[in-house]
């Protein structure tokens, strides 16, 4: 069996995000033998261990980045775990081969609906949301083999309650078609 590392990038997962803490909650059912490192709690300070994040990097076989899009773009605690973990000797450069051959799966919500990144607002496929990570993928010889993405469940609408059964329904359906997605690898 593979080794799955869910990476959560999201800096404050408990206050601050019902679509992210349920998917986290629903993956921990439905993917029981997975690491789970969540950032926000263990990191909160952004100060990394990083040799305990390569060491879970060089264990998994396949790694899921988990994360809303602040900004079209990773949450910048997942922006800095990256560029303090992913150093050039052990992810890239001419001896870092640790990542070479991961798989990678990207897990994205986003609180704006679909349409407005496509739209006049944003102007662009919302794929383009994912060439970050797919330019890390290429450098890192990992391989970006899929993505699942929620969109519109806005934290702003924590308070409706209408609007927050429907988040969780559709992240509980994120979770599911995520765990698919993986256990397909």
């Amino acid at each position: 069996m593979a080794n799955i590392l869910i990476v959560s990038g999201h800096p404050d997962l408990a206050h601050d995000s019902v679509a992210n803490v349920t998917i986290r909650q629903a993956l921990q059912e439905k993917l029981p033998e997975a690491e789970f490192d969540d950032l926000g709690t263990l990191y909160p300070d952004y100060q990394f261990d990083v040799a305990s994040e390569q060491q879970k990097l060089e264990r998994a076989d396949i790694i899921v980045f988990q994360y809303p899009v602040f900004w079209y773009h990773f949450p910048a605690l997942l922006q800095k775990w990256m560029e303090d973990v992913f150093l050039r000797g052990f992810s890239h450069g001419s001896t870092g081969d640790k990542l070479k051959g991961k798989k990678v799966v990207a897990s994205l919500t986003t609180g704006a609906p679909a349409a407005f990144y496509e739209g006049a607002e944003a102007g662009f496929p919302l794929q383009t949301l994912l060439a970050p990570l797919e330019a890390t993928c290429n450098l890192t010889q990992m391989k970006l083999v899929g993505q699942v993405l929620t969109s519109d469940v806005s934290y702003a609408s924590r308070n409706d309650a209408v609007a927050k059964a429907s988040m969780i329904e559709r992240a509980r359906a994120h979770a599911s078609q995520l765990a698919e997605l993986v256990r397909s690898i």
